[in-house]
């Protein structure tokens, strides 16, 4: 049997050029005792895969969680027929051990069963508001110790994880205040998700003076996806002991190698704003809270059903076209999670 996946070409460096990865043929070796053999359903694109996947070795499969369906198995623990969320890369077919670790250096991640998600909501919500962006807003907010009455600002507001913060703040009751980079996406965080603001970055004259006037009294919570100029903006305007969740620079992703920081673009120091008004400033990768992965998962479930979140998706039909949805998710052509639906 002969399998298909995505390698990579070379390092990409700021936005990944089609040059930098290909679709190649692998034959499947012979199952073993423990071994299944899969078929990809969904393949998740998440902004985490562009600084991991610029640092993997060439010929190396692009990482990345997918919803396979067993084909075949020689494990006691999985049948033809289960389901399950691995990370298996962007690889239609597979051959492997569920029970050993996969992925990359600080993205390793153990394959877990699909959750039941009765016959009403997609599979692919394993890969998104029931997955990895899912529990990454829900233990990285409750990290932040936020408490009702609070303001909370959110970057990248319409994207997989902000735009589950937004809802699950207003359900823990703060304002929240979304930052996003279209008046379609702002009208998505007000009209359908319940945000208080919502502010387009890219049509702003004043960001400072939009800042001020969506939160007068500053922000006691930041939940930060972007880094950048926005980010020294938002520090700005935090009150006295404010706190704030760093998750993500994807400002700096399509702007040359993001591992070499001298040669990124300089945005103002914020060591005197942090110290002056005494913030808490801490880093966060959603990893650490392997061991309670299913208390994310069933507790967004639970809110998903009570109708308290609501979810958007933009599935990009065909394995071919896993590449392309990855560069547009880069790019912030799409709201909500996007998914590669493999057929």
């Amino acid at each position: 049997m002969i399998a298909r996946k995505w390698v990579i070409n070379k390092p990409f460096f700021g936005l990944p050029q089609k040059s930098d990865m290909s679709i190649i043929e692998e034959p499947l070796e012979d199952l073993r005792y423990g071994d299944v053999l899969t078929k990809a359903e969904y393949i998740s694109v998440d902004p985490y895969q562009h600084p991991i996947g610029s640092q993997m070795a060439i010929g190396t499969t692009m990482i990345g969680l997918q919803v396979a369906l067993v084909l075949e198995s020689k494990n006691p623990d999985w049948k033809v027929g289960d389901r399950m969320v691995a990370c298996l890369g962007w690889r239609d077919l597979s051959v492997f051990d569920p029970s050993q670790d996969l992925g990359y250096a600080m993205m390793k991640h153990r394959t877990y069963r699909l959750p039941e998600l009765g016959p009403d909501l997609p599979s692919s919500l394993a890969l998104g508001m029931l997955g990895l962006p899912g529990n990454a807003a829900y233990f990285v907010l409750k990290a932040l110790e936020p408490k009702a009455g609070e303001t909370l600002v959110v970057s990248s507001a319409a994207g997989a994880v902000g735009s589950h913060v937004g809802q699950m703040a207003k359900i823990y009751g703060l304002k929240v205040v979304g930052v996003a980079g279209s008046d379609e996406k702002c009208r998505w965080l007000l009209n359908d998700l319940g945000f208080d603001r919502a502010i387009n970055y890219k049509s702003c004259q004043d960001l400072t003076g939009a800042l001020r006037d969506a939160a007068p009294d500053g922000f006691d919570c930041y939940f930060d996806n972007v880094g950048g100029e926005i980010s020294s903006r938002i520090l700005g305007h935090m009150k006295e002991f404010g706190r704030i969740a760093v998750c993500g620079s994807t400002s700096c992703y399509n702007h040359g190698n993001i591992w070499r920081y001298e040669l990124l673009p300089k945005c103002p120091t914020v060591q005197d704003m942090v110290s002056r008004r005494q913030l808490r400033m801490q880093g966060f990768f959603v990893s650490r809270w392997e061991h309670r992965w299913c208390e994310g998962i069933n507790q967004s479930l639970a809110w998903l059903r009570q109708g308290r979140l609501k979810y958007k998706e933009c599935l990009v039909h065909g394995f071919e076209n896993t590449f392309q949805a990855f560069v547009k998710m880069l790019k912030g052509e799409h709201m909500g999670k996007t998914i590669v639906k493999v057929s």
